[in-house]
């Protein structure tokens, strides 16, 4: 056994990028696979922010930035806040990082000791928890329901709790269901949070702009618990900037030193020209996002009424983000070939090596009973993946 840490050794590998790569090599044999798992627009970045970078480059930004990210940046994050969410915040409360996962881990290794309990409503995107894990930490796995559109209720998460209960770590709009909390919805968990002032809530609203039912609403809004809120965004999925890798964070003052002091530890500061791109992202016209919406609002329309003609499949329509998490345990015990479906892991393998469709298992996101797939591809090939993925299903017995 190779002599890794005990630290390392307890996280589990990315299923996401299992599922990625799985597809790419097949692909790579000349398999035509269409790929929908990974969470990742489709969209080149746009011109004027690939071109604020380009420019970076010209002006010599190559020299180490300052820890928290440019001075600039964080002042255009605390515009955006204001204008888009009314949310006040200084610059020295915003900290930049390389990515919303990196931001994630810089907030949860600062503020969870050993034996800390955080709650995750599930289905989570899959990093939460095994970030809690390298905290030291102790997930507490509250589970949403299909009924109720994959939400956890304020009775769950109070029930919940324990005199070790440190923070609760909510995503909305949600990977990998979609799902979307409302303003009232939130309100009620902010009313069991300011019963528990040791409580803290960090929020991941890095798909804040893929939103298809109107305003985004913030759990940071409601002051009773402001104080103890720390937003987690980001560039990657609204101006199709994932490789940028450029994440932010808004919190308390105390813990943005804290996230900064670790981050020069160990990032020392996110890449010059990516943020000087993400600049004109956040400060430039948005149209560029709207315009995506509408494309992503128009492959989910897609999307659901092709899963409708799936037997035996339930499927919750997603109000933001760009995934559906359809109920496929109707498959389990079937076969193929003599090969039995026992799980979302065998049945994610088997539309992969015979249906040629990429897909994530429910198992990783702590809902066994799902799968997870992307529709932040092209029309034409979430029609031909649902054929395949139908078509396939039916092959089973």
């Amino acid at each position: 056994m190779d002599p890794v840490s005990t630290r390392l050794a307890s996280l589990s590998p990315s299923a996401t990028m299992a599922m990625n790569q799985a597809g790419r090599d097949l692909k790579a044999k000349g398999i035509d696979v269409i790929n929908l798992s990974v969470g990742e627009p489709d969209f080149n970045t746009p011109d004027h922010i690939k071109n604020a970078g380009k420019k970076a480059i010209d002006d010599n930004y190559s020299f180490y930035p300052p820890a928290p990210g440019f001075p600039e940046l964080r002042e255009a994050v605390t515009i955006k806040f204001k204008r888009e969410n009314n949310l006040d915040y200084t610059p020295e409360q915003i900290v930049v990082s390389a990515g919303a996962k990196n931001s994630l881990a810089n907030v949860i290794l600062s503020l969870i000791d050993k034996d800390d309990e955080v709650i995750v409503p599930s289905p989570y995107w899959v990093t939460y928890v095994e970030l809690v894990k390298l905290a030291e930490g102790k997930n507490v796995v509250v589970r949403g329901v299909i009924e109720n559109d994959f939400k956890v209720t304020p009775e769950q998460i109070e029930k919940a709790i324990t005199p070790k209960t440190k923070a609760l770590l909510l995503c909305s709009p949600s990977n990998p269901t979609g799902s979307v909390y409302s303003k009232s919805e939130l309100e009620g968990i902010a009313k069991v949070i300011e019963k528990h002032p040791r409580i803290f809530v960090i929020t991941d609203e890095i798909y804040e702009h893929i939103n298809f039912v109107g305003k985004h609403e913030s759990i940071g809004q409601f002051d009773s618990i402001k104080d103890r809120v720390v937003i987690v965004n980001g560039v990657s999925k609204a101006y199709a900037m994932t490789g940028w890798r450029i994440g932010y964070i808004a919190a308390p003052l105390w813990l943005a030193k804290a996230c900064t002091k670790l981050q020069g530890q160990i990032l020392t500061g996110p890449t010059t020209n990516a943020q000087k791109a993400a600049v004109t992202a956040l400060t430039s016209d948005q149209s560029c996002v709207k315009e995506m919406l509408v494309a992503f609002k128009r492959r989910k329309e897609l999307i659901m009424n092709l899963l409708k003609e799936v037997p035996n499949i339930q499927v919750s329509e997603p109000e933001g983000a760009f995934y559906v998490f359809p109920k496929i345990d109707a498959y389990f015990g079937k076969s193929f070939k003599g090969q039995k479906i026992r799980s979302s892991t065998d049945l994610c393998l088997y539309l992969l090596n015979e249906g040629h469709i990429a897909t994530v298992p429910g198992e990783a996101f702590g809902e066994p009973t799902g799968l997870r797939i992307s529709f932040a591809t092209s029309d034409d090939k979430i029609i031909e993946a649902i054929k395949r993925l139908k078509a396939s299903l039916a092959n089973l017995t």
